[in-house]
């Protein structure tokens, strides 16, 4: 049986008719993941900002460490709907987050009590119940992985980090971590959460993840390049995404990486990932959010 079949999943579309204005109650703000700052011309989101606010919607992209520990991005981001809120009057926002953003947006709203401040949490691809294939790569002896760590953090501190953390990050990808965190950060009444999930066709849907892809597809199927749609789905689960083509959609798609369309084909699936974003933003503006 198809691995992906055992998860509970709704019907999902993606839309062609989107609201002719997208301005949601309150503004959406984007949070990456890791390796990446989140910049606006040069960064994490390719296209996604410029097509948003090309429909109307009001965009924040936030900042953090590109590899910085949940706990201390969550204060960076704390920080800065802390300045929305005073310099821009803004009483809430809607976070739409990448990968470990979605860790440090649950992290924000649970542990640091930020949940007035938070309408809506969407998380694609984020390793909410932690990753089997980590389990066993962290079984690598110790000292070799804290090196391999520490030469990342000198790299994201000499290119702008405050407070690298590469290791912690890695560690709370492990699935005993996982139930860890979610017991300790349990999700808030106040805020409307909703999960998504991508998965590559095959090896060579993405030839900057074949490797990752074929390792964690050996260990627990099919994959984002990264990740599961069992160790990504949340609250609210959306479903698995795919592209019409043959590529599938890869963890580097679901940020539009190449900053162009999946594909020129129309269909059932995604040909352009920037569709995904004005549908989740359009269904938000609905919600009255």
């Amino acid at each position: 049986m198809d691995k992906l079949n055992t998860l509970n999943m709704k019907p999902h579309k993606i839309k062609r008719d989107f609201l002719s204005k997208l301005d949601t109650k309150y503004p959406i703000l984007l949070l990456h993941g890791m390796g990446f700052k989140g910049t606006k011309h040069i960064g994490y989101w390719g296209r996604i900002p410029k097509v948003l606010e090309e429909h109307g919607a009001k965009v924040i992209i936030a900042n953090q460490d590109a590899n910085g520990s949940i706990e201390g991005n969550a204060l960076q981001i704390e920080k800065l709907i802390e300045d929305i809120h005073l310099n821009k009057n803004v009483s809430k926002v809607n976070i739409i987050a990448h990968s470990k953003g979605g860790l440090e947006a649950r992290y924000l709203i649970s542990s640091l009590g930020q949940q007035d401040r938070i309408a809506s949490l969407t998380t694609l691809a984020t390793p909410h119940n932690g990753s089997k294939t980590v389990d066993m790569l962290m079984r690598f002896p110790q000292f070799i992985i804290k090196f391999g760590c520490k030469v990342v953090d000198l790299f994201f501190r000499v290119t702008g980090d405050k407070s690298p953390q590469t290791y912690n990050s890695i560690v709370h990808f492990k699935t005993d971590m996982a139930k860890e965190f979610n017991k300790n950060n349990p999700d808030s009444q106040k805020v409307y959460y909703q999960s998504y999930a991508f998965v590559m066709k095959n090896i060579f849907s993405d030839f900057l993840m074949w490797f990752s892809w074929l390792i964690v597809y050996l260990k627990e199927g099919p994959n984002d390049g990264l990740l599961t749609p069992k160790s990504v789905s949340w609250t609210n689960f959306q479903g698995v995404y795919r592209g019409n083509c043959r590529r599938g959609i890869s963890h580097c798609d679901e940020v539009d990486l190449r900053r162009r369309r999946l594909t020129k084909k129309n269909g059932d699936g995604v040909s352009d990932i920037t569709d995904l974003y004005l549908t989740i933003v359009s269904n938000l503006k609905e919600m009255d959010l």
